[in-house]
């Protein structure tokens, strides 16, 4: 995983670049503020699941914080504490379960209403909206997790193949 953590942060670079720069003009403008594919906490659950939670942890800090600045200018810290603890807490499960594709989506279903409602909550706290959570919850959170699993649940099989390769432990050629 050492050598293809440059590819991984390479990957989290370009969704970061896909979600502020091409994901506005494909969704359609009503759904703009209901719709927000947080891409890199998908790759962010990926890396924690096999590359463990500390390294989860700072590839969700980093992006997190690098999405904050990005798009969501209210504040900087939201995004980046909350995907930094998520990338730790699916660490901390992916220790005592695999990622089974099953465990997985719900995993990403879990994790997102979480990071949402972190945000949601900080913002909440530094009064900079006003909006009741169970509107939030019907007008953005649930949306938007839906669309992460339908994304994630694309991602899953090549992102998996590209992360966990076999290890050559005596020179011999691996099935794959």
């Amino acid at each position: 995983m050492n050598m293809r953590i440059n590819w991984v942060i390479l990957c989290g670079i370009v969704l970061l670049i896909v979600e502020n720069a091409i994901v506005p003009w494909v969704v359609p403008p009503e759904w703009s503020e209901r719709l927000l594919p947080h891409l890199n906490l998908i790759l962010t659950l990926f890396v924690a699941g096999y590359a463990g939670r500390h390294i989860g942890f700072l590839f969700g800090l980093g992006f997190g914080l690098l999405q904050d600045m990005l798009s969501y200018g209210y504040m900087i810290g939201p995004y980046g504490f909350g995907m930094g603890l998520i990338g730790y807490l699916a660490g901390l499960i992916a220790e005592r379960k695999s990622f089974t594709l099953g465990f997985f989506a719900w995993v990403v279903i879990v994790l997102g209403v979480m990071l949402d409602s972190i945000v949601y909550s900080i913002y909440r706290l530094f009064r900079i909206t006003d909006l009741q959570y169970d509107f939030i919850f019907y007008w953005q959170i649930a949306p938007t997790s839906l669309l992460q699993l339908m994304i994630a649940l694309l991602m899953y099989v090549p992102v998996r193949r590209f992360l966990v390769k076999p290890s050559l432990s005596s020179g011999e050629d691996s099935p794959d």
